[in-house]
């Protein structure tokens, strides 16, 4: 797989990505909720953290604003290093499979970043109002963008037998979190890389694998001129 079509996955991803969240943002109030099928909703949430909405502030003695400062910056930094991973394979002419799996990652990387960094500046609040873009009055600053999420899963809705230790009579509802098309991409390239690992990996394996034949086969020559 050559960098073309790296890059159209990529862009392709991006674009289904941030159209979904500038309609959402832009028609739906946060919270609304759209059923599509009983176990398929559209509901508008915003994700301040991390992934399940983790805040650095909740383990670490820090503001709310400095940890989401410092988690933007961090996903900056990974957003290079994915990138450099992605390039590393490409060049090497690496695996189909690894190619396609890096560059869902990056896509999917490179959207939530988008949020965090730009949308605090081209947004107003979406609290009772549905959201504009470009607004003369954004909620937030540069980096300190919200990720949109959207797609809600809640296949199954229950309550937990009483005779459960633990659990019993509580509601267990799967599946729980609430995501968009970026976090889709980088689970689905992350699922990749683990189902199919050696065929993903298989073209560098090989590549070990004659390196080392052909060490053995010098080092028994000398051998065989001492």
């Amino acid at each position: 797989m050559n960098i073309k079509k790296s890059v159209l996955l990529i862009i392709l991803i991006l674009i289904i990505d941030q159209w979904s969240k500038i309609y959402i943002k832009t028609h739906f109030v946060l919270g609304e909720s759209v059923d599509v099928f009983n176990w398929f909703k559209i509901l508008f949430i915003e994700n301040e953290g991390a992934a399940w909405g983790a805040k650095l502030s909740d383990i670490l003695p820090i503001s709310d604003s400095i940890g989401k400062l410092i988690l933007t910056i961090f996903r900056l930094f990974a957003i290079f290093g994915i990138g450099y991973w992605l390039y590393d394979v490409i060049k090497k002419e690496s695996s189909r499979t690894l190619i396609v799996a890096v560059s869902l990652i990056f896509a999917g990387a490179l959207g939530n970043i988008l949020d965090s960094v730009f949308y605090g500046v081209v947004f107003n609040d979406s609290y009772n109002e549905v959201a504009s873009l470009f607004s003369s009055e954004p909620y937030g600053q540069l980096f300190y963008g919200k990720v949109v999420d959207m797609l809600y899963f809640p296949m199954v809705d229950a309550t937990w037998p009483q005779w459960v230790p633990f659990f019993g009579g509580e509601n267990f509802r799967f599946f729980e979190p609430v995501f968009n098309i970026a976090d889709t991409a980088i689970s689905t390239g992350v699922g990749i890389l683990l189902v199919f690992n050696k065929r993903a990996f298989k073209k560098e394996d090989e590549e070990n694998e004659t390196v080392l034949e052909s060490s053995e086969t010098s080092d028994d020559q000398d051998a065989l001129k001492v």
